[in-house]
Order: structure tokens, then sequence, then C-alpha cells
């Protein structure tokens, strides 16, 4: 006997503590009215303890507790139907009566696996979700939600019933999140032409959360909840990041499914790519630098290398050499579009093309990019000039020279090398100075850019000539035995052999050049 009286004792502590609250706004989402919610839960709570005092023990007593809480907020809706329609005449469909679907997600929404409900939510579709968090967590009826959300009342209990069944079967299974959401993967990226006025690409694709949604689309198109499972994110965080990068076209949105909008080369191909380009690297390299030295030494006169001297002069030299033979070896990937202007315009006044790189395991070389001015003074052009910045992820040399010069610094760069420095806004002078594209020598205003003169004819002599032809069809060989090669691999090349040198006496201005 002592032992039931104690059983009963511990159901009546428990339903107190854990169920009075819950009762409560479950009667006042039920009513719609404070008033009549304490009374319908005082009518439950009487009818529970009534039951536990004459030693009714549940099998589960959370079930049993709901299925009470129903079955009286139905005889409460059926009374109040029969009171209300002797009055006014009303209708019961002004009444939301419970029906069995509801009871099972009820029951699991009030007990202890509100967090299971709570963790559901988040991976479900704002048409749906909307709807369960105005009902259940709001205490909303559906013909205020219908209002709210400008839809009819057969819609949102539709979508109601059907959020229930999608819920109460995410609920009752073990979330697997893909690898991603805990291990995320880091790519790189290659961009041509010009960005927006706010950055873009850049300003965007550096976010981790954004790199590994293009891998994960790319080639692999997929709904927002998809991917907010596979990386772990709620969906409405993921619905506004997606949205947004459709906007900025990086991604890009077909029926209700995401997909990457540039191409990335998997781990696999750039393998493929590394070992190629390490079998050509050196005998490329040699060639190169062998025409290279032939050209400038015995019959340079098209190209002025004294302003900055020929050791520093070889890395503008060697780059750009390399990038004709891309450009102009058949098939080749260089030749492509990705070379050619102009570029798909772009969100924010941009113009470019973007390629992603998986990361790989194995050390490639530094790279090398190829900057230029940009015409954003909004000054009128004078003249369309050749100007380029090679830049070099080694020794600090990336961060030594801006990332673009403007139309006007560019133009009084162009009168110094054309010996019109006089003719150059002081204001512009001082900058290129400060940049180190010129140099004042003792008062004169010196170019200290490697200088390229179109107008030079060339005589070569005929065992000049003959050796550069050959040279010219060896390079053009090796590069058309590899599918991309890039600037990088010729570059750690002439280094690793000491054709190339850099140190503290290195002038900033490695790798610009400019056409007269």
């Amino acid at each position: 006997m002592s032992s039931a009286v104690s059983m009963r004792d511990r159901l009546v502590s428990e339903f107190a503590e854990n169920y009075m609250e819950k009762l409560f706004y479950f009667c006042l989402k039920k009513t719609g009215s404070s008033t009549e919610a304490e009374d319908l839960t005082q009518d439950i709570a009487l009818n529970i303890l009534t039951a536990l005092n004459k030693g009714t023990t549940p099998t589960s007593f959370s079930a049993w507790v709901w299925q009470i809480a129903r079955n009286r907020y139905s005889v409460w809706a059926d009374e109040k139907h029969r009171r209300s329609e002797s009055v006014t005449g009303s209708d019961i469909g002004d009444y939301e009566i419970e029906n069995e679907s509801e009871n099972v997600l009820d029951e699991m929404i009030h007990s202890e696996q509100l967090s299971l409900f709570r963790r559901e939510l988040a991976f479900i579709s704002s048409n749906y979700r909307n709807i369960v968090v105005a009902y259940y967590m709001e205490n909303q009826s559906m013909r205020v939600i219908a209002s709210r959300l400008s839809l009819s009342l057969e819609t949102v209990k539709k979508r109601l019933q059907r959020a229930r069944i999608i819920l109460k079967e995410g609920m009752d299974m073990a979330r697997e999140f893909g690898v991603r959401s805990y291990n995320p993967e880091q790519i790189a990226f290659v961009m041509n032409g010009n960005g927006g006025e706010w950055g873009q690409p850049w300003s965007i694709i550096w976010h981790l959360l954004y790199k590994n949604i293009f891998l994960e689309t790319y080639e692999n198109p997929q709904t927002a909840e998809e991917l907010a499972l596979e990386l772990g994110i709620a969906l409405p965080y993921m619905e506004e990041e997606l949205e947004y990068l459709v906007r900025e076209e990086l991604l890009r949105k077909s029926n209700n499914k995401y997909e990457t909008n540039f191409p990335i080369v998997s781990r696999e191909e750039q393998r493929v790519i590394y070992d190629a380009n390490k079998t050509i690297q050196k005998p490329l390299t040699d060639k190169l630098c062998e025409m290279i030295d032939l050209y400038v030494k015995e019959e340079g006169a098209k190209v002025n290398v004294g302003y900055v001297g020929y050791e520093a002069a070889k890395w503008t030299l060697l780059v750009y050499i390399f990038d004709w033979f891309c450009k102009n070896s058949a098939g080749h990937y260089c030749n492509t579009q990705e070379w050619k202007a102009p570029y798909p315009s772009r969100p924010g006044n941009g113009a470019w093309t973007l390629k992603g790189f998986e990361t790989v395991d194995w050390k490639e070389p530094a790279f090398v990019g190829l900057h230029g001015y940009l015409s954003r003074d909004k000054v009128e052009v004078k003249k369309e000039m050749d100007f380029g910045q090679f830049k070099f992820y080694i020794g600090g040399y990336y961060a030594k020279t801006p990332d673009h010069l403007t139309y006007s610094e560019t133009y009084t760069l162009w009168l110094v090398c054309a010996g019109k420095a006089k003719d150059g806004e002081k204001g512009y002078i001082e900058k290129l100075l400060e940049y180190g594209y010129i140099k004042n020598t003792d008062g004169v205003i010196e170019p200290n850019v490697v200088v390229f003169d179109c107008n030079i004819e060339e005589p070569f002599n005929a065992e000049l000539a003959a050796r550069l032809t050959a040279l010219k069809s060896e390079i053009s060989a090796l590069i058309d035995q590899v599918p991309t090669i890039s600037r990088g691999y010729v570059v750690e090349q002439a280094l690793e052999d000491g054709w190339l040198k850099y140190g503290e006496n290195t002038i900033n201005t490695i790798g610009a050049y400019i056409y007269l």
C-alpha cells in the first residue's frame, strides 16, 4: 500500500513540476483566450489528479497526460460550439478540433522531445517552417496565420499537415550531417578581369562557408534543404546565403536547386596536370632562358632593360615570353576565352571569370598573377596603353606594388618612358615614385620598369635567327604536351637554377612592363 502511495505522490509531483506550464500554453493555443486557457488547464489537471488519487498508474505518463488533455479539449470545443451555434449560428470551422493525425506530433512537441522538434525546424523550408513556428511556438490560430502570410485557410491547413509529417519523420530518425559540416575544405581561386565596386568576387569567395557550398554544388545541383543538412547549417540561414550567391552570379538556380556557376578543378585533375608540368618544367625553362639571353644580349634593341638592369628585367621577360607561347600554342588552354576580353558583365560593374582549385597535399609552385590598370579615376582617355605588372607570391614582392594603377598613373608612367616626364602631373609623379615605377636619378625622372618599343625594326644575323626559330619550335612542342601550365613552374625552375635571383637590392617593381 505504501508503495502505491509513494508512486502516486511521485507522479503528482512530476505533473505539477513538468506539465502545468506546458498544459497552459497548449490550452492557450487552442482557445486563444488566457481566461479560457486557465479554466481548461484546471479542468485537465482536475481529471489527471482525480485519476491518480484513484490509483491509476499509467505505463507512459507523458502519453497519458496528453491524451487526457486532448480529450478534455475536445469536450470543451464541442460544448463551446454548441453554445455559440445556438446564439450566433457560427460555423464549426471556427474551432480547431483535434484530429488523431496531430496528436503524435503535439505529444512530442510538448514532451521531453522539444529539442528534437527545434532541430527539425532548422531543416524544413520556409514555406512550412513559418507556419509551424507561428502555430506551435507563437500560439497563433490558422486564421491569423493565413491572414498574416496572405494565404488561404485551406493552404495553411494543408501545409501544416504536411509539415507535421515531415517533422515527425525527421524526429524519428537519427540525423547524419555531411563530412563538410565538421571538416570543411579549402579551395583556391584564380580570377581574370575586373572586380565589382565592392570587391566582388574576392570580397565574397574567401568565406569558408561559401567555399564549401561551391565544392558541394559543383556539377551536383542540390536543394537548400540538402545543403543545410550536408553542411550542418540551419535552413533559415542557408536559404539567405544561397540567394545572395545567386545574385552575385557565383551560383545558379534551376528548379529549386543550386549549382556552382564557375569551373572547379579537382585534386585528381590537378595531379595529372602537376605530373605533366613537372616533366617539361626543366627543359621548357632552359629553352626560355636561352631564348631571352640570346635575344636581349645580342639583339635587344626593342627591349630597354637598361633602366632596371638585366637581372631585374629577367623576371618580366621570362613570364612575358612564357605567356606569349601559351597564347599562341595551338589547342593550349591559354588560347581559350579566359585570355580574351571582354569578360562577362557582373554585379557592381564588374567583368570577370573565375576558376576554383581544390586544395592539394603536394607543393604547387608559387602563384604568379598579372595586374594592369583600371579607369576608376573617370578621366578623359588620352591613349590606350599596354601596361602590365606580373605579381609574384615570392619574397614578399606581391605586397610591394599596388594591386592596380589608375589610368592617370599609367598615362603618367607612359609619359616618363616616352621621355616626356615634364608633361606629367606632379601628384601622379610623386605617387609613381612612391610605388617605385619611376626613379629620380640625379634630378632626372626615369622609368623603373621594362620598356618595349615596337617601332624599332630588328635585323637578326642568320645564325641567331636560325637558333631563335629552332627554340621557338622546341618551346611550342613542349607546351603542347600538357593541357595546362602555369607561370609558377618556369619561375620556380629559373630560381632553382639560379637564372633568377632576388635579394634586398632587388627593385620592388620586378615584373612590370609598358609598351611605347
